[in-house]
């Protein structure tokens, strides 16, 4: 039995700990647990912090937060305190212990979810500042509830931009920018469907045929083109005028479908009336897009996400003083949850940095408004 007055330790947890650990998972959770195997995982992983609570040599608890690449967001996978120990502090030593490594890491913000019936961790989290901001049905393994809840770690909340944007993750390997502008457009207008039909739709009107590998990926124009083919306004962001993917292909048959799908596209927004600007879109104005309700689509290389250099489209959902927020539609499912993909918090430099493909240095981007939408 811990003492009230004995000193608790926190630090990484190592293999040794494991036996300890799968002890303490047994004692805390009947459902949802963590195996032998995720503990070592997450142990020898770069991009987790294991840390445990010690008091004179015995294990009274642990945290677990994930953190995502190229993004500064944290979230906290789980959280254990032995019932023996409840009182003590430990989970709040924990979280903190928690917070300050991802601050150190260079985390902005932290999230989790905890079951809605757990009025003891609910209120914990609220008293450490953590606010509500969704809930999953049905999310855990008991079929209970589990309310979303977020934190930012490093500096006090400031004003910003945020969008009601609904998330949808795309069906396919290459259907990113249909699923992006699902998104888009259902945050202008909430009875835009998103589906499969649709966006399977979407991708056969925007695709470019070929890309840097399997089937093509979506043109900005075609993006633009589909979007005022459904009602809404386009404008689209070009850092050049000249054919985009080019350099992905190898054969001279494939660059010149690309060429052409590109000539047609262009005078096919010509003729209805899609804004084009050859010039890459500025963070300001990207800013003041947010602002005004428009909703964002931007090309981002994933190198920095997974480092496997495809171009990639996500959609804004916010931006403040230093972070932008975006929902991207691809999931990992060995690796995230749904929750992972959603207003993920990215510092502008990085995103600047992001946002750039190819040999080309291609920037591009696809603002979408209502038609009803007056110009300032």
């Amino acid at each position: 039995m811990a003492s009230a007055d004995a000193v608790i330790d926190f630090r990484p947890a190592s293999i040794g700990d494991i036996d300890a650990l799968l002890q303490l998972e047994t004692i805390c959770f009947q459902h949802d647990r963590l195996s032998r195997r995720s503990f070592r995982h997450h142990i020898r992983s770069s991009k987790r912090d294991l840390t445990v609570a010690l008091r004179q040599g015995q294990l009274l608890g642990y945290g677990l937060v994930l953190y995502h690449q190229g993004t500064r967001l944290a979230r906290m996978y789980s959280l254990a305190v032995s019932p023996e120990a409840r009182g003590l502090g430990v989970g709040r030593g924990l979280m903190r212990t928690l917070e300050q490594n991802a601050r150190r890491a260079g985390r902005h913000y932290m999230r989790l979810e905890v079951a809605t019936n757990n009025t003891n961790a609910i209120a914990l989290y609220e008293s450490e500042g953590y606010r509500p901001f969704g809930e999953y049905l049905d999310y855990y393994e008991d079929h209970s509830n589990a309310l979303r809840m977020h934190k930012r770690i490093r500096r006090a909340p400031v004003e910003g931009h945020y969008q009601e944007v609904p998330w949808y993750p795309q069906s396919t390997e290459f259907t990113c920018g249909p699923a992006s502008l699902l998104m888009g457009m259902a945050s202008l207008n909430p009875n835009s469907e998103c589906s499969l039909t649709h966006e399977l739709d979407l991708w056969r009107e925007a695709t470019t045929i070929f890309m840097t590998s399997g089937h093509g990926g979506c043109h900005p124009l075609g993006l633009g083109l589909a979007a005022v083919k459904r009602g809404f306004k386009a404008q689209v962001h070009l850092s050049t005028n000249e054919p985009l993917f080019l350099d992905g292909v190898r054969s001279d048959h494939k660059k010149a479908i690309l060429r052409q799908v590109h000539q047609q596209f262009v005078a096919e927004a010509d003729a209805v009336g899609v804004q084009v600007v050859y010039d890459a879109i500025a963070l300001p104005e990207i800013e003041q897009a947010v602002a005004e309700g428009a909703a964002v689509l931007v090309l981002v290389s994933t190198f920095r996400l997974d480092g496997k250099k495809a171009p990639h489209w996500v959609v804004l959902t916010g931006i403040d003083d230093d972070c932008l927020f975006v929902h991207d539609p691809d999931i990992d499912e060995d690796e995230q949850i749904a929750a992972d993909c959603q207003h993920i918090p990215i510092a502008k430099d990085d995103f600047d940095k992001m946002a750039v493909f190819g040999v080309q240095r291609l920037r591009a981007a696809v603002v979408l408004r209502t038609q009803d939408h007056q110009e300032p």
